[in-house]
């Protein structure tokens, strides 16, 4: 069952410039990989440090091994260090079935 990750980052505008690219960086690297559907990235206008990237999956498994693998971990370390913190994930399918 497909699934949307939703990925929510506090971006301080000082940080901007260089977070930009590692964003573009993860996406490149995101849409090579078995089971990747689709992908979308949005700043929000009340909050403009505020980014959520959202990226559909054929099914958690894909998405989880994404998560765990060598290269996305590399990408992912570089921003946590320019965010100061590590990143949050919230996984959804669709529908009401469990």
């Amino acid at each position: 069952m497909a699934v949307k990750i939703l990925i929510k980052r506090i971006v301080p505008e000082n940080k901007a410039k260089e977070m930009i690219p590692l964003f573009r960086q993860m996406r490149v690297l995101a849409t090579n990989q078995s089971g990747y559907i689709s992908g979308e990235t949005l700043k929000s206008l009340d909050r403009p440090d505020t980014f959520l990237v959202i990226s559909t999956w054929k099914s958690s498994d894909y998405w989880g091994k994404w998560l765990l693998s060598k290269e996305r971990q590399e990408t992912q370390d570089k921003i946590d260090a320019l965010l100061g913190g590590k990143t949050e994930y919230e996984i959804f399918h669709y529908g009401f079935q469990e």
